[in-house]
């Protein structure tokens, strides 16, 4: 396979954990960065090895000899500039939410189909063999029907103040940082995307969710439930009750991070630990997108499955009853 030339679209924290994963595979070679200000481009460039630099992301998407581009930019940006980067020719991977809006991204599939280019979401805990097995596993009926699914995701944002996480402007806020995890996780169990949700949010002063709660219904009968926030300890989990047993992971997120195992609980009191690679989940995002953009295989997110995440992230925002920040530690 002939390595891709990438260039990466920003300096994002995020860049810490994706670029040893580049260097890692045999299938890409980040050769570019790009950020609004040519001296941290540079800076970053220096640091990580990267050949060059630009001070603008149009000048990366001008350059001739780079295949595909990953955009780690804050979500706000994402439809902006994947849809320049396929317009300059580019293949795209781009970060989770793709968009803020489900129409918006089945717009840049469209254009992506229309120009013969690869577009995929960059959900690097769903190449991970963990979120492969749980799959299988529902499929294959080992379970028995699928009751509830229950998930959580929380961390705690490290400075405030300047976390984009909580920029409203900039697309912000605990349901699409964490929890478009439990949307997808939901929609990998079940298949479906669901039929009814519930929400409740808190609301920041900054005026995005500090942390979201839903209750999710299928059409297949199956419920999920999950909660999620970006101001409290790292915890994070996924279970699925089904009618003959219950699936139990551990780091369904963090598939690649210990531990590398799933357990099953059948209603007859047997119990089995499966354990998985530890492969890291971003080297496997990259060789998937890679050999997608070679016609290898197709991209294991496919366009359907990021818009209906989308979809429901857009539900649950609509449905949710919310409580401002301020009156919720007043009342307490």
């Amino acid at each position: 396979m002939t390595r891709l030339r990438f260039g990466i679209l920003s300096t994002a924290v995020i860049n810490d954990d994706v670029l040893p994963a580049f260097a890692a595979t045999e299938v890409a070679d980040v050769t570019a960065i790009a950020s609004r200000e040519l001296v941290r481009a540079v800076e970053n460039a220096q640091a990580r090895g990267i050949d060059r630099a630009y001070g603008s992301y149009r000048e990366l998407l001008d350059a001739h000899d780079i295949d595909a581009v990953y955009i780690p930019l804050p979500n706000s940006l994402h439809h902006e500039w994947t849809s320049a980067a396929l317009d300059a020719g580019k293949h795209v991977l781009c970060e989770k939410p793709l968009t803020i809006r489900a129409n918006e991204a089945a717009a840049l599939f469209a254009q992506a189909d229309r120009l013969g280019l690869v577009l995929m979401e960059a959900f690097m805990y769903r190449h991970h063999p963990i979120a492969n097995a749980v799959e299988d596993i529902v499929r294959s009926g080992q379970i028995g029907e699928v009751q509830s699914i229950r998930s959580h995701f929380s961390f705690t944002v490290a400075d405030p103040e300047n976390d984009i996480r909580l920029s409203a402007e900039l697309g912000g806020g605990a349901l699409r940082d964490v929890g478009c995890y439990c949307i997808s996780f939901g929609r990998l169990v079940t298949g479906e995307d669901p039929e009814f949700v519930a929400s409740h949010q808190l609301i920041t002063p900054t005026g995005v969710d500090e942390r979201t709660t839903a209750l999710l219904e299928y059409p297949g009968g199956a419920t999920a439930t999950f909660d999620v926030s970006i101001r409290s300890p790292l915890a994070f989990g996924a279970t699925v009750v089904g009618s003959d047993g219950v699936l139990s992971i551990p780091s369904p997120w963090y598939a690649h991070d210990p531990p590398h195992a799933i357990s099953i609980a059948r209603n007859d009191g047997a119990t089995q630990t499966l354990n998985y690679s530890s492969r890291n989940s971003y080297e496997l995002e990259i060789e998937n997108f890679c050999r997608a953009v070679h016609r290898e295989e197709p991209p294991r997110i496919p366009a359907e499955e990021t818009i209906g995440v989308l979809a429901t992230l857009e539900q649950i925002e609509a449905a949710a009853t919310r409580t401002e920040h301020a009156q919720a530690h007043k009342e307490t």
